[in-house]
């Protein structure tokens, strides 16, 4: 039987128009017995967005129809852009939708657009099919008019139209709170979206109601099914804990790594570990490094109420507050998890390193370990660099391992840096939380050796599995990240250029190198962190794919995700098809069954992880926001971390929080964007505001409806003032200068208390 991609290729070579089921089959000539398997094969091409059904259940070409199949984005404003399902299209090719041609169209949605003209260089069409809806739930306030009707407001702003509740609906809801409504009815031309309350989360500001919230709005399952609970009771022979063994059968068979001085090292409130790392020098100087990865994959058994229900959540996720894992807690925090001193089963990857960081050579087992001890990243930094004498005299024995983790991580993080490999070190925060789940402060979180070494060996494990899945052409899902589009690239050379910077490549032929250089040479300048965020967003996303197309950011030919089956579904895939490679399970069979399915658990897997990420990003954001209410009025310093023709965002340095100055609120001038050079200049007095520049700014408002933070610059604030002081001031007798001096001092001295009484108030917050 062919396979998809040679089906795909065989339609666009001898089917020249768009054509039914059976035309294709007497085209193709698949034979009869073949047939049923054929049809399989045009859904999926269907669902992937290759084909679309048009005109009387006939399938296109969809590029050659000037169709696009993906994900509706909808915007608060009206518009919209459809995003392509078809894996490797750029940013660049999202169409734009005009509110007047979304049809009924609903944020998330999967529709087919029609491409009808070109503006600017970007697409812009119609929406003509809705595939599949986004969701049939929806969060939101639920609200009543003064007619009495109910109605649900949804908290995503991108969902434009109210979700009307019938008389007898609503759950005995109280007007005001949140809830989660099902849409019974889905919008028309004449009428919105009709449905019912199905949960009523409580008030907005009840402890854990936004972590609900945002769980609700992306879809995120939060409790497991029955069967898979009741699969995972029966793997832990119903006993909870983290202590519960492997049964004798499951160790039999296996490497008996034992007796080697394992350990796992993670957060201090890390609770499933599924890395752990041996190390040991040879005679000749070369380093034995085993990463040892929990071997999920012998638990959960494709096609089991486990494996479906990990597959449709893809990943776990992972908020301030808790945890919403892939798998139930038996497995996730007991069985699957490299807890201390018990026997777990491992996938091992044991590499031998040189001198220059090259595996020379390396194996994989299925394998038995039981872990030294449970480190953390805290104490293993202690040791390696505090030199803290008794957290060192605590871990006596384990202290020449930690030594001899560092000095492999020099030579491997050398290696990356000869390839030429990107290695953004941006500052990310932490939360610190109350009982209640408020933020109590925001920190820096620490990024020290220790997360640097467990960093630097998982890639290596993850490059050496890659690179052994390609050469023996096993079919498999890869992490690869794609060159960025030459014309980001011009974009960001033509900033970098206005700083005095260069790539000194041609955008069409630059390198990863080249972005290293250019980090390397902003290290410890103001314009460093705005400088790569931009060249964060000038890179295509990382994703998941069947075919190896590279990892450009880290300068590997082949990468994949093997080290975190807990936590990542593609991980498990990568598991299953090292597994198969080493004992010849993959059979032609299984193989052309494998390169069907692959390309829709790449896309659905990949879009999973943004899911997540999403989640995660916007309920930290939320909670920020919240911070900052009680701080209105307040001033701060700040960098600019982005520039738009509608104003600066600026992220404050004492807090980490990002906050949007409106060109509205710049009164002092018109200021214009430019685009080419990220700055906003004023038209008369010629000020310019640039990326990476740091300003005073103070907190005007904080918006927690659409969770933002308004803020405006100290200097044009007061200029205004003053400005305005002075109009509205009564004309009479000049004040003598004397008094005048006089004046104003007591004025600068009233506001050196104020700032002070702020600064005493921060500190007692603290």
């Amino acid at each position: 039987m062919l396979s998809t991609a040679q089906i795909l290729e065989l339609i666009r070579q001898k089917v020249h128009h768009p054509a039914s089921t059976r035309e294709l089959m007497q085209a193709l000539k698949i034979p009869r017995e073949e047939r049923p398997a054929f049809r399989r094969h045009l859904k999926l091409l269907a669902d992937l967005g290759e084909l679309v059904q048009v005109r009387g259940r006939r399938y296109g070409l969809a590029d050659k129809m000037d169709l696009v199949v993906g994900r509706l984005e909808a915007h608060a404003s009206g518009y919209g852009f459809v995003v392509p399902d078809r894996a490797g299209e750029s940013a660049g090719a999202d169409v734009y939708v005009a509110a007047s041609n979304l049809k009924q169209a609903m944020h998330a949605d999967r529709v087919v657009v029609r491409v009808e003209h070109m503006r600017d260089g970007r697409p812009e069409g119609r929406i003509v099919k809705i595939l599949e809806r986004g969701s049939t739930r929806v969060v939101g306030r639920f609200q009543t008019d003064d007619a009495g009707a109910a109605f649900v407001v949804p908290f995503d702003n991108r969902i434009l139209a109210d979700i009307h509740i019938p008389r007898g609906e609503g759950l005995h809801a109280a007007p005001g709170e949140m809830v989660t409504a099902e849409i019974a009815k889905w919008p028309t031309e004449t009428r919105g979206p009709i449905g019912r309350v199905v949960e009523v989360l409580g008030d907005i500001d009840a402890p854990g109601v936004d972590t609900r919230v945002i769980i609700r709005k992306y879809g995120i399952p939060d409790e497991h099914g029955r069967e898979a609970v009741e699969e995972a009771r029966r793997l832990t022979r119903g006993r909870p804990g983290q202590a519960v063994e492997p049964a004798r059968q499951d160790v039999e068979g296996r490497a008996d790594f034992r007796g080697l001085q394992i350990v796992t090292i993670d957060g201090e409130h890390a609770r499933d570990f599924d890395d752990a790392i041996s190390i040991e020098r040879r005679g000749d100087g070369h380093y034995v490094l085993g990463v040892h990865i929990a071997d999920v994959s012998y638990y959960v058994k494709e096609g089991s109420a486990l494996d479906e229900e990990a597959y449709e959540r893809g990943t776990s996720v992972y908020f301030p507050e808790r945890a919403v894992h892939m798998f139930p807690e038996a497995l996730a925090t007991g069985l699957c998890s490299l807890n201390p001193r018990v026997d777990r089963l491992v996938q091992s990857c044991v590499m031998d390193i040189d001198r220059s960081g090259n595996v020379v050579e390396y194996s994989f087992h299925d394998a038995v370990i039981r872990t030294t001890e449970r480190m953390t990243y805290t104490a293993v930094n202690a040791i390696l660099t505090g030199h803290d004498p008794e957290t060192t005299a605590r871990y006596r024995r384990l202290v020449p391992m930690f030594e001899l983790m560092r000095e492999l991580f020099l030579v491997l993080n050398e290696r990356r840096r000869r390839l030429g490999s990107i290695d953004f070190d941006l500052e990310e925060t932490e939360l610190v939380l109350d009982e209640a789940g408020s933020v109590e402060a925001i920190i820096p979180s620490e990024r020290n050796i220790a997360h640097r070494i467990i960093e630097e060996f998982m890639l290596l494990a993850n490059e050496t599995v890659a690179g052994y899945l390609d050469e023996h052409d096993i079919p498999s899902l890869y992490r690869i990240h794609e060159e960025p589009d030459p014309l980001k690239v011009e974009k960001f050379e033509q900033f970098v250029s206005s700083l005095g910077y260069s790539l000194a490549a041609p955008p069409d032929s630059v390198r990863p190198r080249h972005f290293q250089n250019l980090i390397q040479r902003l290290q410890g300048r103001p314009e460093e962190k705005a400088v790569a965020f931009l060249m964060l967003r000038t890179m295509q996303k990382a994703r998941y794919d069947p075919r190896n197309l590279g990892h450009f950011g880290l300068a590997f030919e082949s990468y994949t995700h093997f080290t975190s089956p807990i936590r990542r579904y593609p991980d498990l895939v990568v598991h299953r098809m090292l597994r198969g490679a080493r004992h010849r399970t993959i059979n032609a069979e299984t193989r052309e069954e494998l390169e069907d399915d692959l390309p829709e658990a790449a896309r659905h897997t990949s879009e999973m992880e943004r899911r997540a990420d999403d989640a995660e990003r916007e309920l930290v954001q939320w909670k920020k926001v919240r911070f900052m209410a009680d701080k209105v009025g307040d001033e701060f310093d700040g960098y600019i971390t982005g520039v738009a023709p509608f104003g600066l965002f600026v992220e404050l340095i004492e807090h980490f929080v990002e906050g949007l100055v409106h060109v509205s609120t710049m009164a002092d001038d018109y200021y214009r964007y430019q685009e080419g050079t990220h700055t906003l200049r004023g038209e008369n007095t010629e000020k310019t505001y640039r990326l990476g520049d740091r300003v005073r700014v103070q907190v005007l408002r904080v918006d927690l409806e659409r969770r933002q933070i308004e803020l405006g610059v100290s200097r044009i604030l007061e200029a205004v003032r003053r400005e305005e002081a002075r109009r509205q001031a009564p004309r009479g007798k000049i004040a003598p200068r004397s008094k005048r001096r006089v004046e104003r001092t007591a004025g600068t001295s009233r506001g050196g208390e104020r700032r002070r009484a702020q600064g005493r108030r921060r500190r007692s917050r603290r």
